[in-house]
């Protein structure tokens, strides 16, 4: 019924019923008759049709049917393969030759009696041509899912029929008894049987090619349920009958021994089919047992499992069977060669199948050139056997240790490693109107006979949507032609309970329907006047429902709420879609959740809230992890096509013209990531990637260059109007023409289909590629700011989809529109978000407008954490970790948080770590066990000489090393009003460890390892402290003094270097060593120089940064009388022993 079903909707699609015509007798199924061609196999109970070696041989693939056709039955064959290498194709007719005594030719058309038979566009009858032209279709011109049927009608005529369109009248003279022929010639590899259902036919106006390609264009959609079918019957299993000691459950997926602590052999099952050419039998372990020794064992057999005397074990078998066990490959009983003790060893280190683990995977694959492979979790193992003949079964002997497993299918490796949430991921169910179509995965759908239907074209979600789940679609095609438009709602019925009718709103239970600009429930209308019109919405408009937990209905128009429809709707309840009227498409969208914070704005709907503007998708909707929030631009090469929302881009010709661009600019810190989705081996070359300035309003499509590695790009970058591109090609980084760097990374030329490649503008300024998640390092500095992401999908990679989001959180801009910037305030306590009221003591004391409330530490911290003396000081009591504080309010411009080191615990290593966080944490279970471990929160930290952003490293040799402080020095930070993060030591400036920091940060400091008391120092936090140029490690009283001084030592003895350099450099100085130096060293060794020549205690490193750390000028004064010296930045020096 499935099929009948399937067939009127594909009639449907293309066709209407112009005379109805007589019942259909009953009659048995029509399959292939057991006698076939030689290169032909037999499927699917005989209903599918291949030919073997399809690029090798392209005849000998004539199959008959198992009977004679009877009158006015129609058979008709889906044509499911073609290979592109041979001239002609299928042919199809009838004859009077039984197959049964039938000496198949080569091909139909060689038979010279009895036969009529259809050859690219002409009828042949006996071998000679009939009818040149026949019909509109050529057979030779079909594509992979059209229809090829005949019917011999009880007149004796014949007729052809293409997609179910009648191409008339054949042969007025065709046999009483005759069997369907088909001969899979050439380009024609597999034919499927469908179902005997009398064709339809159509309009002359409709006839024609227009209608075929309607076809073609949704045949992955109309054959989809049967092809399902179709696979189901043919799934590899494994058979019923099996050993004694063995059970089968799981629909014969499973097969276990129900006594395992008893027995150990007898445990023998096989597949219920012959395997075929590269085709895996693999074999999952699901349990075992500590008793026996010895484990799993697979291989395969000649035996047929229908009337096969089970041994004990399959390695006692004498003939036909090929087993891999913990000794090796064994044939017959015997190990399989001399040779084999070798590849043994390899083997049994690690994968020997006696320790197979629970959840291993084992397999066995027998290739076309007669090899046998074996694998394990799906790598290939060094050992395989030869000589092994076609039509073998699969066979495990679940032995010894093994007690049971299971089949794992390939459609079951394909889900677990590319779909691994498809259970969870919105789409659209599979049964729906039978007016509408479903493609692209469950993703999109369509009324394909928009201008003949408008109604009959429900959809459903796939499964309930979850509290606060956004289910949003996009409406790509509307007609002209109807009033109405699309409608959508909720509904407690189940898609596989509904009897679909006309139009959702004829539904009387349990549905929620948003028509035009009226709500209804239940076919009742209970609010004409909703804040949308749904009549009204235009092409690309998306509209989306989202059920909060309050049971409250809210409807989205292109990502702004509507506001409360219903209230009081139930859980479980699924989304509905109805393609009514002038709507003939839509597609689903990356959807969300609603974010919890957002439902104190959506309950009710206070009118303060009302008065706000509200605020976009991107605002209000937080991102689930397969989101594809980032777009492409629609400015892209000539050659691409965007999909999915601009989501998805695919080059659809050619090899090169595919480069294509962010949406948006990145911000600092923002990484663009893709997923390669095809391949094309016929192409060289690969993906290119990287970031440009130059996608604008005036960039033409036409004027963009083929290729990032083509002549064009050159002449485009050194255009005089054009901007800076940096690109990675290959393992070169490109700026614009110019190469800057070789051998960055690993060559693109090798990426696989699911590899992720990602490009990120550093908060550094640095252009950083990622590769599968791994940061490859720093590719270009100097990156400036509004830069786009941009991608050359050119060579091999032809698809490409989106899969990064926006580095903005969600969280802080719902914080940020529900609460005014400048005041934040907490209610429970009152420090917590700042303490922004001094504002208003700041107000009346005019005199004291840079002093502000000393700081104290936060309330919330780790849970090792004691605070005492009125909350200035902080102890570890336990452990190493676990140990962070914040600030209790947030750091105003040129304000610092200061802190002693008090106490340090050598027993640890590492040390103290401090920085500024966006928002202090307040539930402490959701405490990181370490400051670099804040992830979900704009976090800069800086850990040993490393500063972290948001737990990814950006900046190594800062100017400080936070593990070799001591006791009793001062650490501090301060954001300057350029938002700009700096780090104090002993109140020395060591410059800006982060730039665009977040506004209204809090103080971090993580106790960690070593340090375990600091105490904050209150005297400190009164306004911006000096730099290392006019700031000395001796306590003086101003800048004027300071600065006299300094220039007096300069004048007496030049020794302004040494004179001022703090404590804190001295010991990082003495207990580490920069690896620019090492390497260096490393040098200078390979020279071979005596080391008698040289006086270490005075070498030098001046890389970047050594001569930050110590403080340097860039300028001093040296020799007698004094000269300007300038201190050799990127050299290091080796001082040369002198003898006195």
């Amino acid at each position: 019924m499935a099929n009948m079903e399937i067939a009127e909707q594909e009639s449907s699609v293309v066709m209407m019923m112009t005379s109805p015509l007589p019942s259909l007798p009953s009659n048995e199924h029509l399959v292939f008759h057991e006698r076939i061609g030689s290169l032909i196999k037999l499927s699917n109970n005989r209903r599918t049709a291949e030919r073997r070696r399809p690029l090798d041989e392209f005849n000998n693939g004539v199959i008959m049917t198992n009977r004679p056709i009877s009158d006015d039955q129609l058979f008709e064959i889906r044509l499911d393969r073609l290979v592109d290498k041979w001239s002609g194709s299928i042919e199809v007719g009838l004859t009077t030759h039984n197959p049964g005594n039938l000496d198949f030719p080569a091909t139909m058309t060689n038979i010279r009696s009895g036969t009529i038979m259809m050859s690219g566009c002409g009828i042949l009858t006996n071998g000679k041509g009939t009818r040149r032209e026949y019909g509109e279709y050529n057979l030779d011109e079909l594509m992979e899912g059209d229809r090829i049927g005949m019917i011999r009608k009880s007149n004796g005529c014949l007729h052809y029929y293409i997609n179910g369109v009648d191409q008339g009248v054949a042969s007025t003279e065709t046999p009483k008894t005759a069997w369907a022929v088909v001969d899979l010639y050439g380009m024609a590899v597999k034919v499927t049987i469908l179902d005997c259902l009398r064709p339809q036919t159509q309009p002359e106006s409709v006839r024609g090619q227009r209608a075929n390609n309607i076809i073609r264009q949704f045949r992955d959609t109309i054959f989809a349920d049967e092809l399902e079918d179709e696979q189901q019957r043919d799934r590899l299993t494994f058979h019923s009958n099996c050993a004694n000691h063995c059970a089968l459950t799981n629909g014969h997926m499973t097969a276990f021994r129900p006594n395992p602590l008893e027995d150990f052999n007898f445990g023998i099952a096989m597949t219920n089919r012959c395997l075929r050419a590269n085709e895996t039998f693999r074999v999952r372990l699901d349990s075992t047992v500590d008793k026996w020794s010895g484990s799993l064992e697979i291989g395969v057999t000649e035996h047929p499992p229908q009337d096969f005397e089970f041994p004990c074990t399959m390695t006692n078998m004498r003939s036909g069977t090929w087993m891999l066990s913990g000794s090796g490959i064994m044939h017959n009983g015997n190990p399989l060669n001399e040779d084999f003790a070798s590849e043994s060893q390899q083997f049994q280190q690690p994968d020997k199948l006696s320790k197979l683990k629970v959840g291993d995977v084992i397999g066995v694959t027998r290739r076309e050139d007669g090899t046998l492979h074996f694998s394990l979790n799906d790598r290939e193992l060094a050992i395989e056997a030869g000589n092994v003949p076609e039509n073998v079964y699969g066979v495990i002997d679940i032995y010894g240790q093994a007690s049971q497993a299971s089949i794992v299918n390939d459609v079951d490796v394909c889900r677990n490693s590319h779909h691994v949430s498809s259970e969870d991921e919105l789409r659209f169910h599979r049964r729906h109107g039978r007016n509408a179509c479903i493609s692209n995965g469950g993703r999109t759908a369509i009324r394909p006979n928009a201008r003949g239907e408008f109604n009959d074209a429900i959809l459903m979600s796939n499964r309930p949507l979850k509290d606060n789940e956004l289910f949003e679609v996009m409406i790509e095609n509307m007609v002209d032609r109807w009033s109405g438009s699309i409608e959508a709602g909720l509904t407690t019925i189940k898609p596989e309970d509904i009897e679909f009718p006309s139009t959702m709103t004829d539904i009387d239970f349990q549905t929620w329907m948003l028509s035009g600009s009226a709500i209804m429930q239940d076919g009742f209308t209970i609010k004409n006047t909703y804040t949308c019109d749904l009549d009204k919405l235009s092409l690309n408009s998306r509209i989306g429902m989202v059920r909060s937990v309050e049971g409250n209905l809210h409807f989205y128009i292109n990502g702004e709420d509507m506001g409360v429809a219903c209230y009081n709707i139930p859980q479980n309840v699924y989304a509905v879609i109805d393609l009514y009227g002038q709507c003939a498409q839509v597609s689903i969208t990356s959807g969300g959740h609603v974010h919890m914070a957002v439902a104190d704005h959506l309950h009710h709907g206070s009118a303060a809230h009302e008065a706000r503007p509200r605020p976009t998708t991107n605002e209000s909707l937080t991102q689930t992890p397969d989101s594809t929030n980032h777009r492409f631009s629609q400015r892209c090469g000539v050659n691409i096509a965007l999909k999915n929302n601009a989501s998805s881009a695919e080059r659809t010709k050619s090899f090169n013209h595919g480069l294509v661009f962010s949406a948006d600019p990145l911000k600092s810190g923002e990484m663009f990531e893709v997923r390669v989705e095809r391949l094309a081996s016929q192409w060289s070359g690969s993906l290119a990637i990287g970031l440009t300035s130059m996608i604008s309003d005036n960039t033409a499509v036409d004027h963009l260059p083929s290729s990032a590695s083509a002549n064009d790009f050159n002449d485009f970058t050194s255009r005089p109007s054009s901007k800076t591109i940096w690109m990675v090609c290959d393992c070169q980084v490109k700026k614009n023409a110019g190469i800057i760097c070789e051998n960055y990374a690993p060559s693109l030329q090798r990426l696989q289909v699911g590899n992720l490649v990602g490009v990120k503008r550093g908060v550094d300024n640095t252009m950083h590629i990622y590769l599968n998640g791994r940061d490859l390092g720093v590719a270009a500095c100097d990156i400036p700011k509004n830069v786009f992401a941009v991608i050359d999908v050119y060579g091999m990679v032809e698809a490409i989809t989106v899969t990064s989001s926006p580095l903005k959180d969600m969280v802080s801009q719902l914080l940020e529109y529900s609460t005014p910037s400048h005041v934040i305030r907490s209610t429970s306590t009152e420090s917590l978000q700042g303490d922004d009221h001094d504002n208003d003591n700041d107000k009346r004391e005019g005199d004291k407008d840079t002093s502000v409330k000393s700081f104290i530490f936060h309330e919330s911290h780790g849970k090792n954490i004691k605070l005492f003396n009125a909350g200035l000081t902080a102890q570890r009591m336990a452990s190493y970790n676990e140990a962070i504080v914040f600030s209790n309010r947030h750091l105003q411009s040129n304000s610092v948080f200061q802190v002693k080191i008090d106490r340090l615990n050598e027993n640890w290593s590492s040390s103290l770590m401090i920085g500024v966080v966006e928002c202090c944490l307040v539930d402490v279970d959701q405490l990181p066990i370490s400051a670099i471990d804040v992830t979900k929160k704009v976090c800069c930290i800086l850990q040993a000489d490393s500063v972290y952003y948001s737990g990814v490293k950006v900046k190594d040799y800062f100017g400080a090393n936070m593990d070799t402080l001591a006791v009793g020095d001062v650490v501090g930070v301060s954001l300057d009003e350029d938002r700009q993060l700096h780090v104090y030591i002993n109140g020395c400036d060591k410059g800006v460890a982060a730039k665009d920091v977040p506004p209204h940060c809090f103080a971090i400091i993580d106790l960690y390892g070593q340090c375990d008391q600091v105490t904050i120092l209150t005297d400190e936090a009164l306004s911006m402290p000096k730099t290392d140029s006019s700031f000395n490690s001796c306590e003086v009283s101003s800048k004027v003094e300071c600065s006299d001084y300094r220039e007096k030592v300069d004048s007496e003895d030049g020794m302004k270097e040494k004179m001022y350099e703090s404590p804190l450099n001295d010991i990082s100085r003495e207990s580490s060593k920069c690896d620019y130096q090492s390497a260096c060293e490393r040098f200078k060794s390979l020279l071979g120089l005596p080391e008698a020549y040289f006086d270490s205690t005075h070498n030098r490193c001046y890389c970047e940064a050594c001569y930050k750390l110590r403080g340097d000028e860039l300028y001093y004064k040296r020799g007698d009388p004094l000269k300007d010296y300038a201190i050799p930045i990127g050299w290091c020096r080796f001082a040369l022993r002198v003898t006195t």
